[in-house]
């Protein structure tokens, strides 16, 4: 597609214009180049240069340091670079300017004059060019290792993105938007401030600067989780959307509706349809812009449930105890569809090729696309998602979609967006130099070292990396509408429960966001090993669940295996978060979990416990109740007996010893056996005395 402007010479001229259409570059040191080794060939100016081609003069007026604000330290409307623009006399303007405004010698004395200084820029460059098309724009990202990051300049530089917004809709000018395609790359910003790209950073400006002006976002394309065989979550406005070529008409026509829209002068566009109700009827859905058309076939409408976390959740149906008869049982006439997202490299124990450390770096790291419930598919799907998704169905007898991005080890702070992060000073820090830092666990920074052996830079992004499986996966899958979320992680966070207390509530509130809907969240608790920190990382895990609203948990503790993180019998945990999802977001009877502590009572030396979900209290094995533990005030644990009677424990303590707290299932490994009438097993706690 030939440059949107150069067809509008055409329109109004009726010839090709003889004189190259002049666009000039407005800014500071991102626009000059600064730090780049040959800025008159690298920077982003002299690459949009070559991309529009001849039919265009680009003139690069960057100048390092300058500020928009005309009595900041280093205001642009006194350097050369300015009078030069001036005399230049541009068709286009590209306006990049406000990262040095977020200085403390501009910002806190001068704040209330950007506005004004931007739009006198504006009206300046109108006058002297007139009929000039000005685009504005948003700032290119500034990352954490700023020295002034957390003092001040991340707040001031989000208000100055305010700002700019605001000039934009006032001025109805467009808004060019340099932050979206650099926000997640901080590998292409090597310089010690953090503010300057590389040349890769700079080709991705001239791109998005080349788009708009061309027109040329690459056609139609449509989000990752839009394929053959999806499933669209049903009683919810459906809405479509992705990118076409700037101002393009685009269609959507679904069951007997066609609704159409335009393309923004960004390329992007979104259509809605009314909420449906369940149906396992399959349909097709064409989707066309003005050259490109786009079927998607076989689509059903029910609910669709996206489980997500480390190992456990990825390990597959092949791989469990009972997975040979699920595959053979694996029906493709069935309603159930499964996504799964699977991550272009491992994360096991070898070094990866230079292939997958790029793959990694461009966020090109998850792919997959909806498939039937075929014994292929079935077989290296999550085995946890797969029972979970298969009980729905059969209980809700609607179609079931379930969307499966894991990855091995990952630590949960990989899984947050950055934005929340930069934004929390507790966990800022964590994007600093991520790969010797004590907020991710040893066992994963060594097993990234072992993975990026090959990388040629300290940037090299990785799963294990702060955001990056919100930025690689997440960040493209959201808002495509969900039911709820199942969560299986926190083996790689074990080491430190109480920075997981802080982060998993952030986590969760980060989703729901991304989602604008309060989604339940289902996640399961640790299983049973012999690794000491687990017994308290399984406490921290119930306690959220009373921090947390619209939460549950699934235990795992009596599925564990002494020696192995990855125990093989992942059907009951399937089946145990669908319980959660039946009773609490379908409204089903029952029990939806194991007994949980409520109160102690203790009057002398007897003890009564009250649980929620305690009905039908009972040892797994019709043997004696096992699992509790008093701790003495020398902080020492010791086994007591317990009885079960009308839904209460009851315990003596010992005469000799003083308690100051109850513990049940206090070992990393435990073997504790209370259930309830259902046989859901009962939490890890440790309760003291009031």
């Amino acid at each position: 597609m030939k440059p949107l402007f150069f067809f509008l010479m055409l329109l109004l001229y009726g010839t090709v214009p003889a004189q190259p259409i002049k666009v000039a570059c407005v800014g500071n040191s991102v626009t000059a180049g600064w730090g780049l080794q040959n800025p008159g060939q690298d920077a982003y100016p002299a690459q949009l240069q070559h991309l529009l081609g001849k039919g265009y003069e680009v003139k690069n007026f960057g100048h390092s340091g300058a500020t928009l604000l005309k009595k900041g330290h280093n205001p642009y409307y006194k350097t050369a670079a300015f009078q030069q623009l001036l005399s230049f006399h541009p068709q286009i303007a590209i306006i990049h300017l406000g990262l040095n405004d977020t200085d403390p010698r501009n910002y806190p004395n001068y704040r209330d004059d950007f506005i004004p200084d931007y739009n006198w820029l504006i009206d300046t460059l109108r006058k002297q060019s007139p009929g000039i098309k000005i685009f504005i724009c948003r700032l290119t990202p500034i990352f954490t290792g700023h020295s002034q990051f957390l003092s001040s300049t991340n707040e001031w530089y989000n208000d100055l993105q305010k700002k700019i917004e605001q000039i934009a809709a006032v001025r109805q000018l467009p808004l060019l938007d340099l932050n979206e395609p650099l926000h997640n790359r901080p590998d292409l910003f090597p310089d010690a401030a953090t503010l300057h790209p590389n040349v890769g950073g700079a080709a991705i400006l001239a791109q998005t600067v080349y788009k708009h002006i061309s027109g040329n976002f690459g056609g139609l394309q449509l989000p990752i989780a839009f394929t053959n065989n999806m499933v669209l979550q049903r009683e919810q406005p459906i809405r479509f959307w992705g990118i076409a070529n700037a101002f393009q008409t685009v269609s959507v026509r679904f069951g007997h509706q066609l609704k159409t829209t335009s393309a923004g002068f960004n390329g992007k566009w979104q259509l809605f349809f009314p909420p449906r109700k369940a149906s396992a009827q399959p349909e097709t859905i064409e989707i066309k812009s003005a050259n490109s058309s786009i079927l998607l076939k076989n689509v059903l409408v029910g609910d669709v449930w996206l489980c997500s976390g480390q190992s456990n959740m990825y390990f597959s149906v092949r791989e469990s105890m009972g997975g040979d008869s699920l595959i053979r049982k694996a029906d493709s006439t069935q309603p159930l569809r499964l996504l799964k997202l699977k991550p272009f490299a491992e994360t096991d124990n070898r070094s990866w090729t230079m292939s997958e450390l790029s793959k990694a770096n461009l966020l090109d790291f998850f792919s997959g696309s909806w498939q039937p419930d075929r014994s292929e598919a079935a077989a290296s799907f999550s085995a946890v998602g797969y029972v979970f998704a298969k009980k729905i169905q059969r209980e809700e007898k609607v179609p079931v979609g379930i969307i499966e991005i894991a990855v091995g080890g990952s630590p949960l702070i990989s899984w947050v967006s950055r934005n929340t992060l930069q934004n929390n000073p507790l966990f800022e820090p964590a994007l600093n130099n991520w790969r010797q830092s004590d907020y991710i666990m040893q066992w994963c920074r060594e097993r990234a070292d072992v993975n990026l052996a090959n990388a040629q830079s300290k940037l090299q992004r990785h799963p294990y990396d702060p955001a990056y499986n919100f930025e690689a996966a997440i960040e493209k899958l959201a808002p495509f509408p969900v039911k709820g979320i199942l969560w299986y992680q926190g083996e790689s966070d074990a080491e430190n429960a109480e920075l997981y207390e802080k982060l998993f509530p952030v986590l969760v509130a980060d989703w729901r966001a991304q989602w604008h809907q309060d989604l339940p969240f289902y996640y399961v608790q640790l299983s049973s090993i012999n690794r000491p920190s687990w017994n308290y990382f399984r406490n921290v895990q119930r306690k959220l669940l009373n921090a947390i609203p619209n939460t549950g948990m699934a235990v795992s503790s009596d599925l564990g295996d002494s020696l192995d993180v990855h125990y093989k019998n992942k059907i009951p945990v399937g089946l145990r978060l669908a319980k959660l999802a039946l009773t609490q977001t379908y409204h089903r009877g029952g029990l939806p979990s194991g007994p949980l502590f409520q109160s102690i009572k203790r009057v002398n030396n007897k003890i009564e416990i009250t649980f929620r979900y305690a009905n039908g209290l009972q040892a797994s094995n019709n043997k004696e109740i096992n699992g509790f533990k008093i701790r003495t005030d020398k902080g020492l644990f010791v086994p007591v007996r317990a009885s079960a009677r009308q839904d209460k424990i009851y315990i003596t303590l010992p005469e000799h010893l003083k308690a100051v707290a109850i513990a049940y299932g206090w070992d990393p490994f435990t073997r504790a056996n209370l259930v309830n009438k259902e046989h859901l097993p009962a939490s890890t706690f440790l309760e003291y005395f009031k």
